[in-house]
């Protein structure tokens, strides 16, 4: 498998923040110096002739030596970037542009402790800042010419983290910029990578570890790197390393700075003479000039990462109290009263054991235990709570999910936490499977022996986790194996319990055997190189379903190497309750999850599901309450300086988008968008935002700003959301020991004859056919972007300056020993220094499903001051137009579209074959349903759907209706389409008594995207103009609303 990159919008805000800084800066190209190429060996052979470094150099008369115009300059010829010409002052500029833009707090002073300025960058881990990083030294060679980086790191996992990263994007880099960037990790055993990396003139780049840093980088260090780095090395012509990487002034590129031991690396960094530095990371410890955020809290509201779900274990050991409890969880189904599944000893011929059971109101646990007498005493069970996850028994005992009671050893939690793992493994699975989405869990365990032994003999045993996994996972896979021959089912019974989990360990090289990963002094991590090539090796490998490993055992030192997008459980199985930082553990499987294709399983693909599927379960050693206290608190900690109250002074001087060009609010504006928000109780008397804001941002139903105000709108509720609220943070993390509904049936509405007429009347396919006139999209074409093309430009400025009268050496130290005469400020008016083809008519035919030849009209048909951007930023430019003409089709072809019935209809399965795992308190219990219970969309509390639910059930003229799969779905041009739900009325008692309908938070057109209307529209033209079928749609906000518009149809 090969994972695919693509384009993504905030990964270019974050490249354009650092690249927008040199704003002025000349392109030089390939900038050249004479390089120290060092003393060379030289050999006598026996013939009198001299060997140097293996090349033959043979005497010659006088007369016919070598000139100096025919001596070969080119291998002492070195490529160095060039200083930058811009002043303090313009760059401090600079960087105070990009900060109001992005709403940063402004820099008081320019801060250059490591090169000209030190610039942070703060991303959220598993946003892709190694990326990020990466991309931007491509720009800034594009732009500027410049081409050395070194990029450092704090510790060997992450630095065979970033070259695996250069390895695998070498492809998606060639293909955007038509080259690739040259990179080595430094080794002081292999110092001729210098001169390759000095005398090479495209984009190189060195990685290097603080392990190597720490030591070699200090002048007066001791270690043998030291004593390299610093020294004349005989086999490096005489030369110090130190000098060789000096003199190409490399920009300093430091990932997660914050780890790497402060003031005496950020000194020992000025060693490199950088031009600059960049500081990448999701916690930056100390501040420098910020240019560009994006916290935990962007993140998760961005649908960036995955959203947390915690499975917290709590052991309740009652004084005077012998019996053993676990509730695992509460069983719902629709024929059956709920059902507590309870751990509890038995006693048996070979002695008790811990056996699990499903009980009932009323059930005996003592008659169940094989009458042992600690359960003899009141456990009868008297109530069984499915929203509160509790069983009561008679005795007065109460029991939460996720609660242990009694003789509780660690070995007893340590089963538990194994079981949650591979219960939560098979509850996504499937679906993941059916969506081609490799599902992994990880346990980090503290010690090699707890998994894998070794016998007298050498060969390999199950250490006690082993044992322990192999045990719960047949019970466990006992339960999803059924006697149908789907895929899913074929897969299960093709891999053995042997295969499916595998563990990833240190080797000790003398035996070959694994062992616990040895801690670097002064952390928590481990420096094994061997440990780490085998986790990223198999990166790819272990995404396949061609690879049976499903669950991976590893030291809990190597965790920091472990970067899988698919890693949908976390379980650390550790001795001691010594704390850990929580977000660090979580970070390990934040990332959005890859499908087999390699592409990723992100918003654009899977919309409104995205935390549906991206979610990571981490299966805790302690209370929910606690581990996410600790959690919280972590994040709470490092997220960006956010205000607490949305006031006009807030918003005076922010920036936002009107149009597509940034525009400051100014206190008129700012004045008008706090009454807005107190007209709308959106917020209170203290100006912090209300629950009603969140309710109405969650349900789609936010008032529209006043007509002056709704070009900024996007930004403006940007604005608002950013004010920190604490409850924010409640939503990104969710209870995972809440009940579920694994198993939602049809039920007997399903057979009634009014829903089966209905069903009969839409359970068809149709194909669509679209003929309109090409000159007509054509012209609406050049229109729309005529009248919405935005591309940012770049300006620069271009110094004259002429050589000073007299000059001497502490001029030249200086910068001095140029004046400048003259400046020219610019605005970028086509990209010559890039040398990129684009393919401008193929991307755009290629993004639109048009002819080169349509897209060719369209160009030639823009004005020449629109097309002139495309010179300034080709990408936006490209993107851009795609996104503006296919708002057109959309626009146009709900006139021309039609629709044909093909053979072929949906099977009544398509209701149930969405596996789902829903928590109890996101389900309504319907009574008029198909399904016993109705999941809707959306998080808040009344959502649009969860209203619309609830008040069919209880509409006297409704007699059944269905919430539709996404399996069932309407093909348009733009997209399939799945309209919401499918109702049938009592006869007589409304006008149309079979209804689709759309529910939308909001019935402004201008607020729903021209796709999204598109689809809309195309639905309402087969149902109430093509279709024969007398089945009415429409998009509606609420139950009012559809009787309201029943009666126009």
């Amino acid at each position: 498998m090969k994972l695919n990159f693509k384009i993504q919008q905030y990964q270019t805000d974050a490249v354009e923040a650092v690249v927008r800084v040199f704003n002025g800066q000349p392109h030089y190209d390939k900038v050249t110096y004479i390089r120290d190429i060092g003393k060379q060996k030289t050999y006598t052979g026996f013939d009198g002739s001299i060997f140097s470094d293996g090349k033959q150099m043979s005497f010659v008369p006088t007369e016919e030596q070598l000139t100096l115009d025919d001596i070969d300059l080119d291998n002492d010829t070195g490529y160095k970037n060039e200083a930058i010409e811009l002043t303090d002052d313009q760059l401090l500029d600079n960087i105070r542009t990009i900060q109001n833009e992005n709403n940063i707090k402004n820099s008081d002073k320019l801060i250059g402790n490591v090169g000209r300025c030190s610039l942070d960058i703060e991303m959220e881990t598993g946003t892709g800042k190694t990326y990020v990083y990466i991309k931007t030294m491509f720009e800034l060679n594009k732009l500027y010419g410049w081409s050395k980086f070194i990029v450092v790191v704090p510790s060997i996992a992450i630095r065979e983290g970033v070259n695996k990263t250069f390895q695998i994007t070498t492809d998606h880099f060639m293909e955007q910029y038509g080259k690739k960037a040259r990179f080595f990790i430094y080794n002081s055993s292999n110092l001729n990578e210098l001169d390759n990396f000095s005398s090479s003139s495209g984009i190189n780049v060195m990685i290097i570890n603080t392990q190597a840093f720490a030591s070699s980088l200090k002048e007066d260090g001791k270690s043998k790197e030291a004593r390299i780095i610093y020294s004349k090395r005989d086999e490096f012509g005489s030369r110090r390393p130190i000098d060789v990487i000096k003199a190409n002034r490399p920009i300093i590129i430091l990932d997660e700075p914050q780890k790497m031991g402060g003031e005496v690396t950020q000194k020992a960094l000025q060693n490199f003479n950088p031009l600059f530095s960049l500081n990448y990371s999701a916690t930056h410890a100390k501040q420098h000039n910020l240019v560009y955020v994006l916290d935990a809290l962007d993140a998760f509201n961005k649908k960036l990462v995955k959203k947390i779900e915690v499975k917290g274990f709590e052991v309740k050991n009652l004084t005077g109290t012998s019996q053993y409890l676990y509730l695992e969880n509460i069983v719902l189904s629709p024929n059956k009263p709920p059902m507590a599944k309870l751990e509890i000893e038995v006693a048996q011929q070979s002695g008790h054991k811990r056996k699990m059971f499903q009980f009932a109101v009323g059930d005996d646990l003592y008659y169940k235990s094989g009458e042992m007498e600690q359960y003899k005493n009141g456990y009868t069970i008297s109530d069984i709570e499915p929203l509160y996850g509790t069983v009561t028994f008679t005795n007065g005992t109460v029991i939460r999910q996720g609660e242990a009671i009694g003789d509780v050893v660690e070995q007893d939690m340590r089963r538990i936490q194994i079981r949650e793992t591979i219960q939560s493994h098979f509850e996504k699975e499937e679906k993941l499977f059916d969506m081609g989405i490799k599902t992994l869990s990880l346990f980090f365990i503290d010690e090699v022996a707890k998994y894998r032994q070794y016998d007298d003999d050498g060969n390999e045993l199950l250490g006690e986790y082993g044992r322990i996994f192999e045990e719960e996972y047949n019970n466990i896979l006992n339960e999803y194996l059924t006697l149908f021959d789907t895929p899913y089912q074929k897969y299960l019974r093709s891999i053995e319990v042997v295969d499916t989990h595998k563990g990833y360990f240190s080797i000790d090289k003398k035996t070959g055997h694994s062992i616990n990963s040895a801690l670097k002094r002064g952390s928590e991590f481990s420096d094994d190189i061997s440990a780490y090539d085998l986790i990223l090796k198999n990166k790819e490998r272990l995404l396949s379903f061609d690879e049976p490993t499903r669950f991976i055992f590893s030291h809990s030192a190597l965790r920091e190497g472990w970067d899988n997008p698919n890693v949908f459980q976390i379980c650390t199985l550790k001795h001691s309750d010594s704390s850990t930082q929580k977000r660090q553990e979580v970070g390990r499987g934040l990332r959005l999850c890859v499908n087999q294709a390699g592409n990723r399983m992100d918003a654009e693909v899977l919309g409104d599901i995205i935390h549906d599927i991206n979610k990571l379960t981490v299966i805790a050693s302690e209370s929910y309450k606690g581990f996410v206290a600790d959690l919280q608190s972590d994040i709470k900690k490092v997220l960006y300086d956010r205000p607490t109250a949305a006031t006009s002074e807030y918003f005076k001087g922010k920036f936002v988008k009107a149009d597509g060009k940034p525009t400051v609010i100014d206190d008129k504006t700012a004045n008008a968008i706090e009454f807005y928000l107190i007209a709308n109780q959106y917020v209170d008397m203290d100006r912090k935002v209300t629950d009603k804001y969140r309710t109405d941002l969650e349900m789609g139903t936010l008032a529209p700003l006043p007509a002056n105000l709704a070009p900024m709108s996007e930004g403006v509720h940007t604005l608002v959301q950013a004010v920190f609220d604490e409850s924010a943070l409640a939503c990104m993390i969710e209870d995972g020991k809440q009940t579920k509904i694994e198993k939602n049936d049809l039920n007997e509405n399903f057979y009634k004859k009014e829903f089966q007429e209905l069903w009969k009347r839409i359970n068809h396919k149709y194909a669509y056919a679209v003929s309109f006139d090409s000159a007509e999209l054509i012209q609406k074409s050049i229109k729309h972007i005529d009248s919405e093309l935005f591309v940012s430009e770049l300006t620069y400025t271009v110094s004259k300056g002429e050589q000073t009268d007299e000059m001497d050496a502490n001029a030249l130290k200086r910068g001095e020993a140029f004046k400048t005469a003259k400046t020219r400020t610019t605005t970028l008016k086509r990209g010559e220094v890039s040398q990129i083809k684009y393919d401008l008519v193929g991307k755009i035919a290629e993004g639109t499903v048009l002819t080169r030849k349509t897209v060719v009209e369209i160009i030639k048909g823009i004005s020449p001051v629109k097309f002139a951007m495309y010179k300034a930023n080709p990408e936006e430019f490209i993107a851009k137009v795609i996104r503006l003409i296919n708002e057109q089709k959309a626009t146009m072809i709900v006139e021309h579209i039609s629709y044909d019935q093909i053979e072929g209809e949906y099977d009544s399965t398509i209701f149930t074959a969405e596996k789902t795992s829903t928590s109890i308190d996101k389900a309504f219990k319907a009574t008029k349903h198909i399904q016993d219970y109705v999941f809707t969309d959306g998080y808040a509390e009344k959502s649009v759907e969860r209203r619309f639910a609830e008040d069919l059930d209880n509409a006297e003229e409704v007699c059944v209706y269905a919430k539709l799969p996404r399996g069932f779905h309407i093909p348009t041009p733009v997209g399939n389409y799945s309209p919401d739900w499918a109702i049938a009325f009592y006869e007589g008692t409304v006008k149309h008594i079979y209804f689709i309908a759309e529910t939308k938070g909001t019935m402004e057109s201008l607020s729903l995207k021209p796709i999204e209307k598109a689809k809309i529209s195309c639905a309402r033209k087969l149902f109430n103009e093509i279709s024969t079928e007398n089945v009415k749609y429409h998009d509606v906000d609420s139950y009012q609303h559809l009787l309201d518009v029943m009666k126009s149809l």
